[in-house]
Parts: structure tokens; C-alpha cells; sequence
């Protein structure tokens, strides 16, 4: 028989999909007062180029971010995560529209997960209608997408920037593991 254990803390991440740099800015600090600091921040790409799938809701040229935290937190935390960020979603957005989208989760030393208000097949129930999907596997010093990944979590910068926040969490994690 297995016994359960305390799930080991996890780097948080939000992937940021936006319009407005402004707003973009204001949810990252609204992010940063939830979290704490920040040690890793991607640049910002052309989420449009990649698909235009959020082009008419958002109303124009759509951008992502990456951030990564420096608290590591419990992944029993996610649904509570994706809960706050939406909350953050609602009071960024102005009365036209979404301009911001954000999407928590969490990587750990062989897995990108993250949080998710739609179902489908390959997502997780967690708990307050929030859904955990398996994004990326990290095997082989290299992350490997699922047929549902999104697309431009398949590119190299993408990746790069995981790794970034990976190599982090894992000489955090060496540092706990190591004083216990």
C-alpha cells in the first residue's frame, strides 16, 4: 500500500495574453502583490502570429508573457491560483472587452501543468469548476509537447524561458532537499 505525503512545493508560473502593455503591467503588479517577486520574465512575443484564435475577442494584436515566481508553493494551491487571476482578470479588463488573459501553473522537476477554467478529456478536475491540464513533459533535458499543447508552447522561446524557470526551481528545491 502507498502512503500519501505532502505534495513538494512547485514553481509558479502565469503565462500573460494581452492587448495592452499597460494593462498587462497593472496585472503582473496586481500578480506580484499576490505572490511575491518574480525571478524570471520572458519577453514578449506575437501570440497572433502563432494563431489568431483570441484576435476578435481581444480585440486586436495579441501578445504573451511568461513569468515565473521565486516562492515555490504547494500545487494543491492551483484552483485558489486560477481563482485570484481570474478575479485579477475581471478588475484589469475596461468596460470594452478582454484585453488580459492570464493562465497560473506550476513546474515541477519533470512536468509544465496548468490551470484551466474549460474541460476536456486530458484536464484534471481540482476543485471550483478549475481544471489542471498536463501542458509539457520534461525528459531528456528538453521539454516535449502533448498533442493538445498549445502551439506556441512548442516554441524554442517558449521552452527556453521554462528551462530558465526550471533551472532555478530545481537549485531551490536542491537547497530544501539539502536541509532537511
Amino acid at each position: 500500500m502507498g502512503i500519501a505525503v505532502q505534495f513538494e512545493k512547485e514553481k509558479l508560473i502565469c503565462a500573460i495574453l494581452y492587448t495592452d502593455e499597460q494593462l498587462a503591467e497593472s496585472a503582473i503588479r496586481k500578480l506580484k502583490s499576490a505572490y511575491g517577486d518574480t525571478d524570471a520574465e520572458s519577453a514578449s512575443y506575437s501570440f497572433s502570429e502563432i494563431s489568431p484564435y483570441y484576435n476578435e475577442e481581444m480585440g486586436g494584436t495579441v501578445y504573451r508573457r511568461l513569468i515565473s515566481f521565486a516562492q515555490c508553493r504547494n500545487p494543491e494551491e492551483l484552483a485558489d491560483i486560477k481563482t485570484l487571476t481570474n478575479a485579477i482578470e475581471q478588475e484589469t479588463n475596461p468596460g470594452d472587452g478582454r484585453k488580459i488573459n492570464l493562465d497560473p501553473g506550476f513546474i515541477s522537476p519533470g512536468r509544465l501543468s496548468l490551470a484551466t477554467t474549460k474541460n476536456a478529456g486530458h484536464r484534471i478536475p481540482l476543485a471550483k469548476g478549475i481544471y489542471a491540464e498536463l501542458t509539457l513533459f520534461y525528459a531528456r533535458k528538453n521539454w516535449n509537447p502533448f498533442p493538445w499543447t498549445y502551439m506556441d508552447f512548442k516554441l524554442p522561446q517558449v521552452h527556453a524561458f521554462l528551462t530558465e524557470a526550471r533551472t532555478i526551481y530545481m537549485q531551490q528545491r536542491k537547497s530544501w532537499l539539502s536541509s532537511d
